[in-house]
């Protein structure tokens, strides 16, 4: 029985023992397959957070590209608005890209900027700077040494409040300091014009305020690329006082095709600033003018053929301005007239003035210049009288044709007289009695600027002045 039991037992482990055998594989293979899909619920989690991470990135990247878009519509706007107020202002405050540079309503080309712009404001300018070597007949007490100087530096202010009504004005600085220096006195701040301009007709337009007396060639353009030589004519400084500016109205414009004209009434000038030099001293400037006399000054130009010019101008007016001279009031009458003609042929240039002017009373003037102590000034003459002709040629444009260049050879001869006719009892001074040559060249390697040498020999009929020679430069803009 025993035996039978453990048979019995050893039968039943023999036969239980594939069964074992066999659930052990199967529990592995369980065990991996619950590994494989744990590691599948792992990936999709995974590729789940990448998704999510992809969204986000993608709009994040939207959102960016949108910033950018509006960011860059925003600059459009603004680029836009910019580009409307630059427009704007360019309308108001007027600096153009290119200016043609002429002579209008008898300003110098500079200076008449501002009516060939639409609106608002107008800069312009000129300036000079020179070198004067004196070389000959420079000894004794009056001798003189080589000198160096900005001359002037001019800024043109001008604005155009509508077409027909226009501010101009001209500030001239003077031998670049108002400081005096070891060398020299200082030098001086001007308004040179200051004038309204109401544009109204053709034939008739009106100008007010600090007006440039309108005689000679180079009172109204007197920018250094417009003249030959460093230095103004004499005559155009001692007679005509260039640059001669007083108060006053009038009127000016083209009566016919080449035909203009220019009238003002202002304040005379003051008798006491006459010397036998010049009548600079009698200018009054705008300077607190005295007005107890007027005068009147007109001028008339034709130009009856392309470069060709001939014209006249006078200025008269009473000078005492209700003052004591010699313990007397008189009148001082002063009468300038001038004649002039110019001719323009391709390189060529030729001109020639004339002028004379008569100072009434001119006995008295004299003594109160004794009287006041300034006999060294005086006599005054009843008569002064001057002239030039000079002529110039352009040879570049026959050299190189089509070049904007210039150089121009000139020569110049002058001769005046501020003493032609002192009065009974007084002796005339023979060194206000001069002839003077001038010649030179003028180099301007483009319009707006010159270079200039020149040699001037002044040759007085009694005593001595002192040769020069003077190189130097200018320009307009």
């Amino acid at each position: 029985m025993k035996l039978l039991r453990c048979f019995m037992a050893a039968l039943m482990v023999w036969m239980a023992s594939p069964n074992m055998a066999l659930a052990a594989p199967l529990e592995q293979l369980e065990r991996q397959l619950r590994d494989i899909q744990a590691q599948i619920e792992r990936l999709k989690l995974e590729k789940q957070e990448q998704d999510r991470r992809m969204r986000e990135i993608e709009a994040a990247q939207k959102e960016k590209a949108a910033k950018e878009a509006e960011a860059q519509r925003e600059q459009e706007r603004k680029t836009g608005v910019l580009a409307d107020e630059l427009e704007t202002l360019k309308s108001k405050f007027v600096l153009p890209e290119k200016v043609e540079y002429k002579s209008l309503y008898g300003l110098g080309p500079a200076a008449s900027k501002v009516y060939q712009m639409p609106r608002g404001l107008s800069l312009g300018g000129y300036g000079e700077v020179n070198a004067n070597f004196f070389v000959g007949d420079n000894e004794g007490p009056s001798k003189r040494s080589d000198v160096g100087d900005l001359v002037r530096f001019v800024t043109y202010i001008g604005y155009k409040f509508t077409d027909r009504i226009i501010m101009n004005s001209e500030i001239e600085f003077e031998h670049a300091t108002t400081s005096s220096t070891q060398s020299s006195s200082g030098g001086s701040v001007s308004v040179e014009f200051a004038t309204l301009d109401f544009l109204l007709t053709e034939p008739a337009n009106v100008r007010a305020g600090l007006l440039l007396i309108p005689m000679g060639f180079l009172n109204e353009i007197h920018e250094a690329p417009f003249y030959f030589g460093n230095l103004r004519p004499e005559v155009e400084q001692r007679i005509i006082p260039t640059t001669w500016r007083e108060l006053g109205v009038g009127l000016h414009g083209t009566l016919l095709p080449g035909l203009t004209y220019r009238t003002y009434a202002v304040n005379s000038l003051n008798a006491k600033g006459f010397t036998n030099t010049n009548i600079r001293g009698t200018r009054q400037s705008g300077n607190r003018a005295l007005v107890e006399d007027l005068a009147w000054t007109g001028r008339l130009d034709y130009a009856p053929i392309l470069g060709l010019q001939v014209g006249g101008s006078l200025f008269w007016g009473n000078t005492g301005q209700d003052q004591l001279f010699a313990a007397k009031k008189i009148d001082a009458t002063f009468t300038l007239y001038e004649g002039h003609a110019q001719y323009q042929y391709r390189g060529l240039q030729l001109r020639a003035l004339f002028t004379q002017g008569h100072i009434g009373n001119a006995d008295v003037l004299s003594q109160d210049l004794i009287n006041r102590g300034q006999a060294a000034n005086g006599p005054i003459s009843s008569r002064l009288i001057g002239g030039y002709v000079e002529a110039g040629y352009d040879v570049l444009p026959v050299l190189f044709p089509g070049t904007e260049m210039s150089l121009s050879p000139f020569i110049r001869f002058e001769r005046l007289n501020t003493q032609a006719d002192v009065p009974a009892g007084f002796v005339a001074d023979g060194s206000k009695d001069i002839a003077v040559i001038n010649l030179g060249l003028s180099y301007k390697p483009i319009p707006n600027v010159v270079i200039k040498l020149d040699y001037r020999n002044l040759d007085p009929k009694a005593g001595q002045i002192a040769d020069e020679v003077n190189i130097g430069f200018g320009f307009i803009f």
